[in-house]
């Protein structure tokens, strides 16, 4: 289902996987550049930050984070997009965060941060020592309940 940017920054939770498209389709493999260009408006990501606008100059947005690149444990390069709630792209909500997951979040000048998801409370808090992240709080995803 197509959703808005709009609504992607209302609705999604954070650590939700999020696709983005412009709608057009893959082009065949053998043609790299096409490729490259079409990629850079279709992919998918990881929502780690929303950023409340200030007026109609400057609209709110959300940030997804693509992926991390490196070696020997050592991230090098760290991918993430900005998207503001006026794009014109496609964009689904994948999956989001499962219950009893933990999401590791900072807060810094009025907004949360995702630094990292982890399978319960123990992995988060081993993650949180590991990385430096001493004041960030453990939010674990909580069970939903379905009325009857």
């Amino acid at each position: 289902m197509s959703l808005s940017a709009a609504t992607i920054f209302a609705d999604a939770p954070l650590g939700a996987i999020i696709r983005w498209s412009d709608g057009t389709p893959r082009p065949p493999s053998r043609h790299v550049r096409k490729v490259r260009d079409w990629e850079r408006s279709n992919g998918e990501g990881r929502l780690v930050e929303r950023h409340t606008g200030s007026g109609p100059r400057m609209p709110g947005s959300f940030t997804v984070h693509e992926g991390d690149f490196g070696e020997g444990g050592v991230i090098i390069l760290s991918v993430r997009r900005v998207f503001g709630v006026n794009s014109g792209l496609h964009f689904e909500i994948a999956s989001v965060p499962q219950p009893g997951e933990a999401l590791v979040i900072t807060s810094s000048l009025g907004h949360d941060a995702l630094e990292h998801v982890a399978r319960d409370d123990a992995a988060a808090e081993r993650w949180r020592a590991a990385h430096g992240y001493q004041d960030a709080r453990i939010d674990i995803v909580p069970s939903i309940a379905i009325a009857a």
